[in-house]
């Protein structure tokens, strides 16, 4: 059995494991573009659609009201933050992202989450080396997700959008959700990985202080994602095997001792 210099691995859900990033995507559109029809019709605002640059700018790995406040100023938007139990229908962040929430569980009943192979692939063999995995991901939907798929098994510890409110952490970019669940398995992040797509989630794992930060380029955001902290960026974990992982962690953690 090979032995790895890194004690843990937290990966993030939405664009890592899962295939649900282009679904809470669309959600965010449908979403967005009929509050901005809204004011088009109502205050004769310009109608400007939410477009994918948003959705990775703005919205990306960042907790559901945090992203709704951020797009909405990005337009020069100001509304009420509001409460997390405001009806989808209120004109407020919270009430526009249960909006959103709404759509996002829609369209599930009607796509299913697909995952990707090649990391499921890849957490199987770190799991059959004695690796800690655990999940952690902005997301109130994350732990369902995979409950549904029949993948929560797989990880000793899930760290979903639910949890982060119980316990008062902070949303990426801070790293607060990754040191948590490197934590809850026995792992320090200066010994662990992270595994993540959005530039919000690779900031996040610098900010945490971990040895490897992994950036996954499902966007053609390569430079992006370097930009943000990723010390190292691959297309698909297909082209991240344990041993360039080993590899990587011991070239990077090395560096960020010195």
């Amino acid at each position: 059995m090979p032995h790895y210099s890194f004690k843990a691995a937290v990966f993030d859900l939405d664009g890592v494991i899962t295939k649900t990033a282009k679904v809470h995507s669309a959600a965010w559109k449908k979403a967005f573009d009929e509050y901005l029809r809204l004011r088009e019709q109502r205050d004769n605002e310009p109608f400007k659609e939410f477009t994918g640059q948003d959705y990775l700018a703005h919205v990306d790995g960042k907790p559901r009201y945090k992203g709704v406040q951020n797009f909405l100023e990005s337009r020069g938007i100001e509304l009420p933050f509001g409460d997390p139990g405001d009806p989808p229908d209120k004109e407020t962040c919270c009430g526009i992202g249960n909006r959103k929430n709404d759509a996002f569980r829609e369209i599930l009943k009607i796509e299913p989450a697909e995952v990707y192979d090649s990391t499921v692939e890849r957490i199987k063999q770190l799991i059959e080396a004695g690796v800690k995995v655990a999940m952690a991901s902005s997301s109130k939907n994350a732990t369902l997700i995979l409950q549904s798929l029949g993948m929560d098994s797989l990880f000793e510890s899930m760290v979903d959008g639910i949890v982060s409110a119980q316990l008062g952490l902070k949303g990426k970019p801070e790293g607060d959700i990754f040191v948590t669940a490197a934590e809850n398995v026995g792992g320090e992040p200066a010994s662990s990985i992270v595994f993540e797509d959005a530039t919000s989630g690779v900031a996040a794992g610098k900010n945490g202080g971990f040895g490897l930060v992994l950036g996954i380029a499902r966007e053609d955001n390569i430079d992006e994602l370097y930009a943000n902290g990723a010390d190292k960026v691959v297309t698909d974990l297909q082209d991240a095997p344990c041993e360039k992982l080993e590899e990587w962690f011991v070239e990077f953690s090395r560096k960020k001792q010195n």
